[in-house]
């Protein structure tokens, strides 16, 4: 469980192909970084992410951070029932008590990342990318373009 007070929006930045794929069945993919399969999201609407995050053409925001947040831990255990999971601000410039994959350079600060990772229980688990669908989330998420900011 987490420590933290998730924000009250989180945002994704990307293709609105795949962005149209996690608001529509709630499917992410989950990458390998730092020991960990992550999804990492910022949370802060701006039209730099748009470039620094991208390529990126949409943007999901998503309003119900904690219904959200349940859904996909709970679709990784599932997916992954061996496997740990937590989530919480990513760190700049300083070591963040949650680790490492927790931790980044003050270079990056602008980013105002929110990162749900998880790792195995086994050592020998292999790293690779997998992708989980926590459902539909049209009833608290949105897609927005660069043009939509203000701000």
């Amino acid at each position: 469980m987490h420590d933290y007070q998730r924000p009250p929006t989180l945002h994704l930045y990307g293709m609105r192909s795949e962005l149209e794929q996690a608001l529509g069945a709630g499917q992410f993919r989950l990458l390998p970084a730092d020991g960990f399969l992550s999804l990492s999201f910022s949370q802060a609407w701006d039209t730099h992410l748009f470039t620094v995050l991208g390529p990126a053409d949409a943007c999901l925001v998503i309003h119900n951070t904690e219904e959200f947040g349940e859904r996909l831990h709970r679709a990784v255990q599932r997916t992954l029932p061996n496997w740990a999971g937590i989530d919480g601000p990513v760190e700049y410039g300083a070591r963040s008590r949650l680790g490492l994959a927790f931790t980044k350079t003050v270079a990056h600060a602008r980013e105002k990342e929110w990162k749900f990772a998880w790792r195995s229980l086994s050592p020998q688990a292999s790293l690779n990318p997998v992708t989980v669908r926590i459902g539909s989330i049209e009833q608290f998420a949105e897609l927005r373009s660069p043009e939509s900011y203000t701000a």
